[in-house]
């Protein structure tokens, strides 16, 4: 990515996320049917707007191709529903871009926050749980950006911030092969369009700490 890159914000939403969302949240526990999850590296961070989130599970080589094949990783606008009818408010990631094949149902959980940077997620379309906490340092200002080179071109790059943290997006450019179904997984169609692997593996997701103190925005 070009250092020299001109940044400037995404569109906001007409309905702002709560500012009890904000920051970088780190996945330490997941339960489901199948399992418990407490190894893969997932964070979430969430703007006023915009959201990202990568997920990389333990052991894997995200330089190899079938490392990246396994990595998760969206972004996209955050919606929040106002609890009601006795069920807890529902935050809903509607996905712009995502690193694996589209699902079939809307990623969306019910969320009750346990404190103020502990909150407990469960499904609305399926049955799991998730344990989020916030970490320390990222509830300064945020941000969702795309990136444009000298002459004003989008370069592809997307940045998230909130306060000390990143987490950088390169889309991918190619198109989902036409015989793609929902919630196949990114590996099965590299694995069945070979021809097409490097294309579907060309994208990037950088999670990092923000060198210095946190920007401050305008």
């Amino acid at each position: 990515m070009n250092p020299l890159a001109h940044w400037t914000d995404l569109p906001a939403p007409d309905a702002p996320v709560p500012e009890r969302y904000h920051g970088v949240w780190r996945r330490t526990l997941l339960e489901t049917p199948e399992g418990r999850d407490t190894t893969t590296a997932v964070h979430w961070l969430q703007t006023a707007g915009w959201h990202a989130d990568l997920r990389v599970p333990m052991g894997i080589d995200p330089a190899t191709p079938a490392g990246r094949a396994q990595l998760q990783g969206f972004c996209g606008l955050t919606r929040i529903t106002p609890a009601q009818a006795g069920q807890p408010e529902v935050c809903t990631w509607q996905r712009e871009w995502d690193v694996q094949p589209p699902r079939s149902t809307p990623d969306a959980g019910y969320m009750v926050f346990e404190t103020a940077d502990r909150v407990i997620e469960t499904g609305v379309h399926g049955r799991y749980l998730e344990v989020w906490e916030r970490l320390p340092g990222s509830t300064g200002p945020s941000r969702a950006q795309a990136a444009h080179d000298a002459q004003g071109r989008p370069t592809g790059w997307l940045r998230f911030i909130a306060g000390g943290y990143q987490l950088r997006v390169r889309p991918r450019r190619a198109p989902w092969p036409a015989d793609t179904r929902p919630d196949e997984t990114l590996a099965d169609l590299v694995q069945r369009h070979t021809g097409a692997a490097a294309d579907l593996l060309d994208f990037e997701l950088v999670f990092e700490t923000l060198p210095g103190p946190a920007p401050a925005f305008p």
